[in-house]
């Protein structure tokens, strides 16, 4: 039940973010939206208002807007998408990405308000030391000092990183002020190979940092811009063949949605935020059907003086649409194997 409620929270909040950012834009640029909907399949309320029937439907995973004149063969009429200028229909293409790049930072955001933000004490003193890994079974506790591995001493995290990187797989010998008593560890470190690297498992001493509201915004902002680029470089990396092509359809996000939830409202919305910057950057993609294949080909507009026909429009759509289910199709096996 909470992996279905998860999933619900996790799948209408961010199409429903995506969808508001076409609606708003939009009405503000004067298009006619004949419905805005959250949700798919019967409806369970609807009202109208102006132009737009506004409604809920009864399976909460989507949702969409009815632009008027979005239809290849919808005739250019005024107050539709196609009688609006390239630019106003080019916002209204890009916005739901754009909304799902803003709601990250608003999240983020939030939480550095709430939590501030965690900063490294360049000291080498044991933050957390990880269960079933080599220093917990060697006995180290957490907030225990490391004074000195293999026979060096250290007197910084910096030192303690570098010292156990170049002791590699080797057994590493170090000695630890714990509980006011010096003791000696014999410990071999495990490569992790998600990781790149040999690990003991213990990580730094962490201290809690209050930013405040400006510097709450500007570091959701920096941490959301980070995890675009990041992403980025994983595509690429997965287009260049250096990495391989792990996806995940609406099964694994619903279980993983489920996962998450166990562990606290904080972690799920620190989850959606994640899924909304994935969201924005897939949807901005050059494929058609996409956000970013639409933009290509009012790219092409602008460049030709005029539009495509409606029927390549259609067969443009009708390939972009095959692409999406196969990969929906694809990624669902992916989750069921898993």
């Amino acid at each position: 039940m909470l992996t279905i409620l998860a999933a619900v929270f996790v799948f209408g909040v961010l199409v429903t973010v995506h969808e508001f950012g076409h609606f708003i834009t939009a009405k503000l640029t004067g298009m006619r939206v004949d419905e805005f909907a959250i949700g798919f399949g019967p409806k369970l309320y609807q009202q109208k208002d102006g132009d737009t029937l506004y409604s809920l439907r009864a399976i909460p995973l989507g949702g969409y807007n009815k632009i008027a004149g979005m239809d290849p063969d919808d005739p250019p009429e005024p107050g539709t998408f196609k009688s609006k200028p390239i630019p106003s229909r080019m916002l209204v293409i890009l916005a739901g990405a754009l909304m799902n790049f803003l709601l990250p930072i608003i999240l983020f955001s939030g939480i550095f308000m709430l939590e501030g933000r965690q900063e490294l004490v360049n000291e080498p003193i044991l933050g957390t030391v990880v269960d079933g890994m080599a220093a917990e079974r060697a006995g180290l506790r957490n907030g225990d000092r490391i004074l000195t591995i293999n026979n060096k001493p250290v007197a910084t995290w910096t030192e303690v990183v570098t010292n156990l990187r170049a002791s590699g797989t080797n057994p590493v010998m170090l000695t630890a002020e714990s509980q006011g008593a010096v003791k000696s560890y014999t410990m071999t470190p495990v490569y992790d190979r998600e990781a790149g690297r040999p690990l003991i498992g213990i990580s730094p001493k962490f201290n809690k940092v209050s930013l405040g509201f400006f510097g709450s915004i500007k570091e959701g902002c920096v941490y959301t811009k980070n995890i675009i680029v990041s992403m980025l470089n994983g595509l690429y990396k997965i287009v260049s063949g250096k990495a391989p092509a792990e996806v995940a359809g609406p099964i694994g996000v619903a279980q993983m949605a489920g996962q998450v939830a166990e562990k606290g409202m904080l972690p799920l919305i620190t989850f959606v935020a994640f899924l909304s910057i994935n969201l924005g950057v897939i949807n901005l993609l050059p494929l058609p059907a996409l956000d970013g294949g639409h933009f290509v080909l009012l790219l092409l507009e602008g460049l030709r003086g005029k539009p495509l026909g409606s029927k390549a429009m259609t067969n443009i759509q009708m390939v972009g649409i095959a692409l999406i289910l196969a990969l929906t199709v694809f990624s669902t096996f992916k989750d069921i194997t898993r």
